[in-house]
This record gives C-alpha cells, sequence and structure tokens, in this order.
C-alpha cells in the first residue's frame, strides 16, 4: 500500500508543479485544473529521452528531478493567483474511487491480471529499461514514456509494481480536475461530482482496472486538450468566478504567443505514452474545432489569430519529438496496426459503442447485454439515457457557442468508425474508451446545467421535468456502471520479478508444467504465470492440486516450481536444474528434462492467442 501511494505522491507532484510552471511560464496567471494532465506528458517525455540517451533510469530520475526543481523555482517567483473551487475534494474522491480495486482485493498488486496479461510485458520491459538491457518493446519502437517514469520511481524505493499502481492512479486524479474548469456554471456539489464521473468514466474505469494504463493516459491528453481549446477561445470563462482556473483575462499581449504550448505539451505527452497514433485524436479534434470556429463566428480571422500561436505550438512538439522519430518509424510496423493480427485481444467480441455514452451495468466491459446480473432491457435503457444525455450536452455546448468539446467527441466517433471498417474489434474498444471520458464530461455538464435545483421543480409542468429526470437517470447509471467496474477490478501479486520470463527462454518448447504456490494461485497468480510461459503448451497447477497422477504420469519436458512446496514433486525421470531466484518471498526453480509418462493435455499458449476468449 505505502509503496502505490508513494508513487502516487511522488508522479501527481511531479506533474502539478511542472504543469503549472508551463502555464506560468506561458503567461496564465492563475492555477490551471489542468497542470497535472500537461505535467504529466512532460515528466513521460523527459524520463525517457534521459534513460534513453544515456541508457540509465537514474539519468530519467535526475532529468524529473532537475523538470521538477526548475518549475519549483519559477513557481516561487511567479506565484500563480486563485484556488480551483472543488479541487481538494475532487482529488480525494479520485483517489478513493481509484482505490475501490485494491480494497476488495486486500491487496495493492498488479492490476488486470485475469482480465489482462499485457502488464507482464510492460513490467518486463521497465526491469530491462531500469537495468539498461534489451527487450522487445524496447526494441521495437514501443512507446516508453510512462516505462521510464516508472524506472525511475523504482530508483526511490517502490517497485515496479506499485510504481505502475501509482501511476494509474495519478491519470484518474488529473483527469478529475481536469473537467473543473469547466464545470464553473455548476455548484459546488454538482461540478465535484460532475469531474468525479469525468475521471471515472466507465469505460475509463474498466482500463483502469486492466492495468492499461496507456489508454487511459491518451485519455486523459484528449480531455485535456479539448478543455484547454475551450480555455483558448473564451468559451469556459464567460461567467469565470474569482478564483477558478483558466488563462488570466489579463494576459499579456507579448504573452499571447506562447499561449498553445501547454497543448503542445499535452501532446508531447501523447507522443510518448501512445506514440505517433496518439496524435489522431488531438489533430481531429483541432481540425474539427477550426472549421466549427469559422463557421460559427462566419469569419476566418479566427485562423489569422491563431496561426503565431499555433506555429510555435508545433514547433514545440517538433522538437520535443525528434528524439523519438527513429523509434516511432519503427513503430508503425509494430503487430498491433495488423489487421490481421491478434484481432479481439482479450475481449470475448467486439464491445458496443454504447459503453462509451457511460452506462453499462456490467462489472466486465467484454460481457454482452443480459451475460451479468442486469437483463439486456437495462442496457438498451442505459444506452437510450446516455445517447439522450449527450445529445442534451451537445445541443447546450453549441447552443452557447461552446465547440471545443464537441469537437472531441466528433473526432472520438470518427476514430472509432475508422477502425470499425479498417481495423480489428481490439482497436475499436481503445478508441471508445479514449473518447468515454469527454463524451461524459459533455453530457454530465450539459444535464446538470439544464437541471435547476430540486426543491424549485416540486409545482412544475411536466414539460420542465423532461431534462431534470434525463439528468437524474443518467447520473444514477453512469455512477453505478462505473462503481461496479472499479469493484469487479482483478488484482494479481503484490510482487514481481523477471525470472520466470528469464527462464522462459531456457525452458524447452515442449509441454512445461509449472507448479505455482496456493497463496499465488489465490492471488491471480495462475493467469500471470500462463501468460509469461507463452509461447508452448503450458499446464499451470497449484501446490494442492499436484498428484503423481498430474506429474509423474505426464511427458513434461520442464518444470517450474514457484514458492516452497511442502512435499517434493513426485516427478519419474532424469531432470536437471536450469535456474534458480529468489524475489519477493517466493522461489524460483526451473527443470529440463524428458519426464515419464503419457503426453499431457496442456493448452498451448502463444503470443497473439493468448487472450481470444472467443476460440476457446
Amino acid at each position: 500500500m505505502l509503496g502505490t501511494y508513494v508513487s502516487l505522491a511522488l508522479v501527481l507532484g511531479a506533474s502539478f508543479v511542472v504543469g503549472q510552471a508551463v502555464f506560468s511560464a506561458c503567461g496564465y496567471r492563475e492555477r490551471s485544473p489542468l497542470a497535472p494532465a500537461v505535467g504529466l506528458g512532460l515528466v513521460c517525455a523527459v524520463a525517457w529521452i534521459a534513460a534513453n540517451v544515456a541508457s540509465s533510469a537514474w539519468a530519467g530520475l535526475g532529468a524529473v528531478a532537475a523538470l521538477t526543481l526548475a518549475g519549483t523555482i519559477l513557481l516561487r517567483f511567479e506565484r500563480p493567483s486563485g484556488e480551483v473551487d472543488g479541487t481538494l475534494p475532487a482529488a480525494l474522491g479520485a483517489i478513493v474511487l481509484g482505490s475501490l480495486p485494491f480494497l476488495v482485493e486486500m491487496r495493492f498488486g498488479i492490476l488486470g491480471t485475469s482480465l489482462n496479461p499485457d502488464m507482464s510485458q510492460h513490467l518486463f520491459a521497465t526491469d530491462r529499461l531500469s537495468s539498461g538491457g534489451e527487450e522487445r518493446l524496447i526494441a521495437e519502437g514501443y512507446p516508453l514514456g510512462p516505462h521510464a517514469l516508472v524506472a525511475s520511481i523504482e530508483k526511490l524505493g517502490p517497485s515496479f509494481v506499485h510504481g505502475f499502481g501509482g501511476l494509474s492512479l495519478a491519470t484518474a486524479v488529473a483527469a478529475t480536475l481536469a473537467p473543473l474548469g469547466v464545470l464553473h456554471r455548476l455548484k459546488r456539489g454538482r461540478r465535484i461530482g460532475a469531474a468525479l464521473l469525468v475521471g471515472a468514466a466507465y469505460l475509463a474505469a474498466s482500463y483502469f482496472i486492466q492495468g492499461a494504463f496507456k489508454e487511459t493516459m491518451q485519455a486523459l491528453f484528449v480531455l485535456a486538450f479539448a478543455i484547454g481549446l475551450a480555455h483558448l477561445a473564451g468559451e469556459a470563462l464567460a461567467a469565470r468566478s474569482a478564483g477558478e482556473a483558466g488563462p488570466s483575462r489579463a494576459t499579456e499581449a507579448r504573452w499571447q504567443r506562447l499561449k498553445a504550448v501547454p497543448l503542445a505539451a499535452l501532446a508531447v505527452g501523447s507522443l510518448y505514452a501512445y506514440s505517433f497514433p496518439g496524435l489522431a485524436w488531438l489533430a481531429g479534434t483541432l481540425g474539427i474545432w477550426i472549421v466549427a470556429e469559422v463557421v460559427r463566428v462566419r469569419g476566418l480571422y479566427v485562423i489569422r489569430d491563431a496561426l503565431v500561436p499555433a506555429a510555435i505550438g508545433v514547433a514545440v512538439v517538433l522538437v520535443a519529438a525528434a528524439p523519438e522519430i527513429p523509434r516511432m518509424l519503427d513503430f508503425a510496423s509494430f503487430e498491433t496496426f495488423d489487421p490481421d493480427g491478434a484481432g479481439l485481444g482479450n475481449l470475448f467480441n467486439a464491445i458496443s459503442p454504447i459503453e462509451a455514452l457511460g452506462i453499462w451495468p456490467s462489472g466486465d466491459f467484454r460481457l454482452d447485454p443480459g451475460a451479468g446480473f442486469a437483463p439486456s432491457f437495462a442496457f438498451c435503457a442505459g444506452g437510450l439515457v446516455g445517447a439522450l444525455a449527450l445529445g442534451v450536452g451537445i445541443v447546450r455546448a453549441l447552443n452557447a457557442g461552446e465547440t471545443a468539446l464537441a469537437a472531441a467527441v466528433a473526432a472520438g466517433a470518427i476514430l472509432y468508425a475508422y477502425a470499425l471498417v479498417g481495423g480489428t474489434p481490439y482497436q475499436e474498444a481503445k478508441a471508445l474508451a479514449i473518447v468515454a471520458p469527454v463524451a461524459m464530461l459533455v453530457a454530465v455538464r450539459g444535464c446538470l446545467e439544464a437541471t435547476p435545483p430540486l426543491h424549485s421543480l416540486r409545482n412544475a409542468p411536466a414539460r420542465r421535468l423532461a431534462v431534470p429526470a434525463i439528468a437524474f437517470l443518467f447520473v444514477a447509471g453512469a455512477a453505478g456502471s462505473s462503481l461496479l467496474a472499479l469493484a469487479n477490478g482483478p488484482v494479481g501479486p503484490s510482487t514481481w520479478t523477471p525470472a520466470l520470463l528469464d527462464f522462459s527462454a531456457e525452458l524447452p518448447k515442449d509441454p512445461v508444467l509449472a507448479v505455482i504456490d496456493d497463496d499465488l494461485a489465490g492471488e491471480n497468480g495462475r493467469d500471470l504465470v500462463t501468460w509469461e510461459l507463452r509461447g508452448r503448451e503450458v499446464c499451470v497447477v497449484t501446490e494442492s492440486e499436484v498428484s503423481e497422477e498430474t506429474v509423474s504420469g505426464q511427458a513434461f519436458a520442464g518444470v517450474v516450481v514457484i514458492g516452497e512446496l511442502d512435499e517434493p514433486l513426485p516427478v519419474v525421470g532424469r531432470v536437471e536444474v536450469v535456474g534458480r531466484a529468489e524475489s519477493g518471498g517466493l522461489s524460483y526453480i526451473a527443470y529440463e528434462g524428458k519426464l515419464a509418462g503419457s503426453d499431457p493435455d496442456c493448452p498451448f499458449v502463444a503470443d497473439g492467442d493468448r487472450a481470444e476468449p472467443a476460440s476457446e
């Protein structure tokens, strides 16, 4: 627990200081709720660039520390004014919500082990990054900004497992704080509640619980980018009261040319967390917003006024991206982009776009309507309410001349359609998860702004009750769905070591038996072990399941024992120890040698097919 929250404090603290320093350096004089999102993007980029150049995670730590120190010094001279109302309760609420999976499982371990085993390869890449070694993700141009940040944190004490847990929580907090500036027309209680719904939008929560930190980070950058556009256009500042966030109306003219730099910082973060595909959401949002603004004001001066700030912002992105360009070119051929590749990933089938609207009464986003405790009707009704809420939000925003958030929703819809036509169901699900927080913000803001205090509706005519009814049903349904997802999140072992993956390279490709400690099995360890021994036929049994029939009666070519077994394995045949390791209180022993017996009936676990539940 301590390691997770220490990591959260380190990531969130550095992100807030660096992000707010960027705003101050660009002439913004007030505290911004977008600061953690902007800072998170920059610290990830700086950590990776430094670690990659010096081939050392210590260099990444030093670079992040230096950037944070520089930001602290700047903020001492350029003290931002005002407080964003609701920041502290919203942040604490986000931490509590994000901690639900850990609290339910009573363990701070690897998120989503039985939902998605991909965290194994992220941990392995981070370990190799920390030790200066090579690994597939490192060699193939995979975006490693978050990994470098976690590797830097590990040098201060927290493990990789807890570092990623802290990073995921920090992302959730930043996503909850970001909307506060555009929720200024809501009273304090509604504002905090709406911000929590945005930060824990159903699909965002569903990706959070499976440890999919890249998608939740990209969703944060898209959300913050759209809100930043709204701030720049002045769309969310017309009725701003003193002390709330946003660029000051008295911003000096000499600073106007730098006003797009915070948006550029978000694009840099997107590049280093999601590589070049991440820019598609930001560029799409920007393009649609420009067209909408030109049409709305019936003039091209919007483009004229934005030319210099936009040029500076693009220059910042190009300079920051330059060290990563060769790796991005390598990443273009990564297996994720192959439409004939691992189509379903960890899905059972393609998921419904209705899920992006926020109401899906299932603890597992992959399940079809009616497959959980709720009947199919509840999913259809939830989708209808979500669509009505989003419609109310878009209409209200456009009527008020606010186009940035609607542009982000439109860009997300277009990218989902692209994945639907030219991609895979796995890519479609990612596209929906990335746009979900923006859709939630548009819907919940519009509905709550259109709903007067409840006491004023006591004798109101029926026509005035339509939107309040939609608002009530939407908030209740969305909150319930997100809580259901978070409480259902599986948590894996609290410790991890690369020992098993190292052993895996030495073991034969023939059937391999893994015998795991009963305690490890109770921590969803079976799924993790199965994935780390992929590329062969694998049988995983617990210590209590071991018998002469399951072990000596089968022709395994290798055996891996994880944990201290009370009794020796009843094996028959010649075996040779090929590796030993001690880590996190567990012992790892790998044996090689043909054991006597008949061929075992072990499932084959392939790299690409490991998460195709529909084919099993």
